[in-house]
């Protein structure tokens, strides 16, 4: 199953993550609590997909996703926001975001995103 990179500055958040996907079959690969640990533990794990919070310390989601598909133009990134992030979510999908969950997430639809990205790839 698909091996994905959890990136959000809330342990909680990214434990909540975990917790929807890993009965569903994925491996959690690695976390990261910040735009700057997302870019280089994608640029040493190479998941199949990224999960990133919008709003993190040292280097926002946003920007992480420009640094990441810098590099890597196939990577999969699904941003995580907090209803009213609107605008930073069209921001998010104009710099590559593949797509994005809503918080507080909703595990059916977290996985059904999940898949839809990583079924396009396939």
């Amino acid at each position: 199953m698909a091996r994905v990179l959890i990136a959000d500055d809330a342990s909680f958040m990214r434990q909540m993550i975990r917790e929807i996907i890993e009965p569903e079959g994925y491996e959690v690969v690695g976390e990261a609590t910040n735009g700057v640990e997302a870019v280089e533990q994608f640029e040493e794990l190479h998941p199949d997909l990224v999960t990133m919070d919008i709003v993190m310390p040292k280097r926002s989601g946003i920007d992480a996703v420009k640094g990441i598909l810098s590099k890597h133009p196939d990577a999969c990134v699904v941003m995580c926001s907090a209803l009213g992030q609107e605008t930073l979510v069209m921001e998010a999908l104009q710099a590559g975001a593949r797509d994005f969950i809503v918080k507080p997430f909703k595990p059916d639809n977290v996985i059904a995103t999940l898949k839809k990205i990583l079924d396009k790839e396939s």
